[in-house]
């Protein structure tokens, strides 16, 4: 393994290596002994763990060791590919390619690797400095582009230098340069990095052990020697049977495609591998062997052994159905476009829209993208995507990390993270990169589009976009939808404005003889639903009120007097047709706002006294007048954080007030009256008040198992953030420490099965259905935009949603709660058998809410562990309630046929234990471990 060039025996890593006259052999006088020696030495270095056995073993026969006693040049033609060994370099890059002006831009250090360029017999890239005593492994530029041709989808990481950047002055990134574009015949980093060359994180490789261990302990013929064309593949499993006994392990995989990416997710770390290599784990019938069933004669798991893993199976699940969908998406992109099968481009779609880089592009343009959307993905900080001058190839988007903009002279300029794009000034102008880019952070993923479709995307798209121009800057964007309007008229579709434009273009367009279904209809709707997030109310008036194109007192163009009326009336019905949606979509914020009354009465004036002339406005007068009537009829409902009451639920509105138990460090409450959106100041104030206080007190929300959360000053609505059992403390800050849950805040002790067993599942269905209906009959349309975009940006609550929101969570937890305080294995069993005939019924009722939130409790690691409770249950019940449709429930498809009252009280009034560690306790109390 010995180089002619000279060498320092003090190095540790150079002794291990000479510690046998073998070394000194070269490649071609090595037997297979000699070979096997250096493999195993070899290994002992971290950065050849990450190697398959038999591309390291081609190395040791292939490799040179040599010692940096030499300057690598950039321009010179390179002649072998280095890995470091030891010690660390220096990487310098001229602009000029004068080596007196060259800047260090990193330092390679142990594991990295360079000289790629010797694929294409291209020039160095950069020059290559040693700072101290550095060890190389060599190999030869033939025998290189051997090993890449036969392991090029396990080398792709190696070909993204520098492997494992140090960081080094006050620049901490690096950069080396690599254009894949140079070489159209290598992949373009198109799949994910090698399974083999992956070293697992302790948690995935403990998942994967958990799954070999279950699948031995439960069906331990599908892991076997199996015979294909003649040839034996040891101890694997098959591709579909794997993803058969997945759906049936947990009602949380919800698909076999759910079932893929969590196989997915070990094969990417490696804990799972396919008997080729292949990156992608399908459902065939091909064959995956457990990282553990790679060495020949591994043993079977003890007793001991298959018990801890059936006790972590449920959470092993869990956590694997997390991550699939995301490892789902990954192994979708690393297709070639043209072999995405018919779901794979929707699968892709749905994650565009949630991408900031492309919240600006319509859903045809995202449509497109999808199609050609290419993943890559780069494991060490420091690789570099491109250089500053090189012509651009791709656009990027990134997906997961972060990378620096670098630019010659001024080093990093800024730092892009997930959801930003680059790379797409150069294909736009056609112009050389501006700046070099490189990864900031470790395991980075993007989504790149290369060139030619990116401009075939964007010739399509400036080909079907109109710009309006006011002073050089564009004011309304406008696209051209696919399909023509009813009257056959060319129809564009908004995609960016300003509030006013958009307000302009929405009136002049709107048809006052279309259904509500039309596109444009349901533009105007859109606008008045969302026009909050981007326009205030206050600034919607003033353009109806000053605007001379859109208000109701518009000028008409010069023309005959016919003309000029039809115009009048025209306008007059546009607004007033806005104006009454736009009441109709925010009467419950119209008491709050004089400005938006004011508005109203005047309009209301207006038209009354026009629709004396004008025959077409009359029938908008009733409609306004029920409007403006409405808003003086204010209505004050209090509310409770106790007992919910058990008539019908009324929607919370920001004007109402709640009473609210705040307690103190001592246990001791005040009851004070506030405001529904009151914030955190507002609370403590009235607390203050309340107790004469001159302490200068925090609000404190304390959760059953003691966890706290300071609420800050500006948080609106705090009395809906309390969890299930969770209370509302006010105190000095000094006795944050001291504060201790309440004994009411642990839950029941005792289970309610003794009540509910009697109560018909279907009444029980029935009632939860009809209750769930009546908190989500109170969500309005807006409180998704305050939760979306933050309630404290708007001031307004979302109680309501957040009431639906924690009825699902009290549901999941009832079931848990009832199960666990259930000590008798009879009628746990009986317990496990009734939730699930009640879930089967909110199925029927087309409840997913209640449905999914059982299911959830039936899968908390409490009770899924609970295998001799399990045992005696009806499978097949199970499975037939996991397939459900989703329909609008209809109260009157049920009807009970006895008094409901009790039925009806026990369902809103759930008692739950919400703390994690006393419904585990309680499971192991039913339960014990089995020895």
């Amino acid at each position: 393994l010995l180089h002619p060039h000279s060498v320092h025996l003090s190095s540790p890593s150079l002794l291990l290596l000479l510690t046998s006259p073998i070394s000194l052999c070269r490649p071609a006088e090595r037997s297979a002994e000699d070979v096997d020696i250096i493999l195993t030495r070899l290994k002992g270095f971290k950065a050849f763990q990450r190697f398959h056995p038999s591309l390291l073993l081609q190395i040791c026969s292939c490799a040179f060791y040599e010692y940096l006693g030499k300057v690598f040049r950039q321009g010179d033609i390179g002649t072998s590919w280095y890995a470091v060994l030891s010690g660390s370099l220096d990487v310098k890059v001229s602009e000029t390619a004068n080596h007196q002006d060259a800047v260090t831009i990193c330092t390679l250090g142990i594991g990295t690797a360079f000289g790629e360029s010797i694929l294409d017999n291209t020039p160095r890239h950069a020059t290559i400095v040693s700072r101290e005593t550095s060890e190389l492994l060599r190999i030869e530029q033939r025998e290189f582009k051997s090993l890449w041709e036969k392991y090029s989808q396990c080398m792709a990481g190696l070909l993204a230098p520098p492997y494992g950047a140090m960081e080094t002055g006050s620049n901490n990134d690096s950069e080396y340069n690599y254009n894949p574009q140079e070489r159209p015949h290598l992949p373009k980093y198109d799949a994910l990095f090698c399974s083999s060359m992956t070293v697992p994180s302790e948690k995935l490789q403990r998942g994967g052990k958990v799954m070999r261990n279950a699948i031995l302990s439960r069906a331990p013929h599908m892991i076997r020697d199996r015979k294909y064309h003649l040839k034996t593949y040891r101890q694997c499993c098959v591709g579909t049977e794997l993803v058969d006994w997945l759906v049936q392990q947990s009602p949380c995989v919800y698909t076999r495609s759910h079932a893929v990416g969590m196989w997915q997710v070990l094969l990417e770390e490696g804990v799972l591998n396919h008997v080729d290599q292949e990156l992608g784990f399908q459902d065939k019938y091909l064959f995956y062997r457990f990282l553990d069933d790679e060495e020949e004669h591994t043993p079977l798991p003890s007793k001991e052994e298959k018990r801890e893993s059936e006790e972590e199976l449920p959470e092993t699940i869990l956590f694997l159905a997390q991550m699939g969908p995301d490892a789902l998406l990954r192994m979708i992109l690393c297709k070639p476009p043209g072999q995405r099968t018919g779901d794979d481009p929707e699968i892709i779609y749905d994650e565009l829209l949630h991408i900031k880089a492309l919240s600006h592009l319509s859903d045809t343009v995202k449509r497109e993208l999808a199609s050609v959307l290419i993943f890559e993905s780069h494991a060490k900080a420091g690789t570099v995507l491109f250089n500053q001058g090189e012509e651009g190839t791709s656009w990027y988007i990134i997906q997961k990390g972060s990378v620096n903009v670098v630019i010659y002279g001024k080093g990093v300029v800024c730092t892009l993270h997930e959801g930003d794009d680059f790379g797409k000034l150069a294909l736009v102008t056609d112009s050389p990169r501006a700046a070099s880019i490189v990864l900031r952070e470790d395991n980075c993923h993007f989504l790149r589009v290369d060139k030619e479709d990116f401009n075939r995307i964007l010739r399509d798209v400036e080909a079907n976009t109109v710009r309006l121009k006011e002073h050089e800057q564009a004011v309304l964007v406008l696209e051209k939808s696919p399909r023509a309007s009813s009257l056959g008229n060319i129809r564009y579709t908004v995609l960016s404005g300003t509030p006013e434009k958009i307000l302009d273009h929405l009136l002049e367009t709107m048809r006052m003889d279309t259904h509500h279904s039309d596109p444009a209809t349901c533009s105007v709707n859109d606008f008045v639903l969302m026009h909050c997030v981007f326009m205030p109310n206050s600034q919607f008036f003033v353009c109806y009120i000053f605007n001379p194109v859109c208000t109701y007192h518009a000028v008409a163009p010069p023309g005959s007097e016919q003309e000029r009326l039809e115009y009048a009336v025209t306008c007059k019905r546009r607004v007033l047709n806005l104006a009454l949606r736009w009441a109709a979509v925010h009467t419950h914020h119209l008491q709050e706002e004089p400005a938006a009354l004011i508005f109203l009465e005047e309009l209301y004036g207006s038209v009354s006294n026009d629709s004396r002339i004008l025959r077409a406005l009359k029938d908008f007068v009733p409609d306004l007048e029920k409007v403006v009537k409405l808003q003086y009829q204010k209505v004050l409902t209090q509310f409770s954080n106790g007992d919910e009451k058990l008539v019908k639920t009324q929607p919370i509105r920001n004007c109402d007030d709640i009473l609210l138990k705040v307690y103190c460090s001592d246990h001791t409450y005040t009851t004070i009256r506030v405001a529904v959106a009151a914030t955190g100041s507002e609370v403590t104030s009235a607390v203050a008040d309340k107790l004469a206080s001159n302490d200068d007190l925090i609000l404190v929300h304390l959760s059953s198992a003691g966890e706290k959360q300071m609420l800050k000053p500006n948080d609106v609505s705090v009395f809906s953030s309390l969890s299930i059992n969770g209370r509302m403390f006010a105190c000095p800050r000094d006795q944050l420490n001291a504060l201790t849950p309440l004994p009411d805040q642990e839950g029941p002790s005792a289970g309610s099965m003794s009540s509910f067993q009697l109560m018909s599942s279907k009444d029980l269905a029935y009632q939860m259905t009809l209750y769930d209906w009546e908190l989500f009959s109170c969500v309005h349309e807006h409180e998704l935009l305050y939760h979306t975009f933050g309630r404290q940006s708007f001031r307004r609550t979302t109680a309501n949603l957040d009431l639906f929101l924690r009825r699902f969570n009290q549901v999941q937890l009832w079931v848990v709660t009832e199960v666990c305080l259930c000590g008798q294995l009879s009628k746990r069993v009986q317990l496990l058998k009734k939730f699930i005939k009640i879930a089967a019924h909110c199925r029927e009722f087309k409840n997913l809410n209640s449905f999914f939130a059982i299911i959830m409790g039936m899968s908390n690691p409490a009770v899924s562990r609970l295998t001799q409770t399990w045992e005696r249950v009806i499978a097949n019940t199970i499975r037939a309630v996991r397939h459900c449709r989703s329909q609008p429930f209809n109260p009157e498809v049920c009807q009970p046929n006895k008094n409901h009252a009790e039925v009806r009280g026990y369902v809103r009034k759930l008692c739950v234990i919400d703390k994690q560690r006393t419904l585990t306790t309680l499971s192991y109390r039913l339960e014990p471990r089995r020895t």
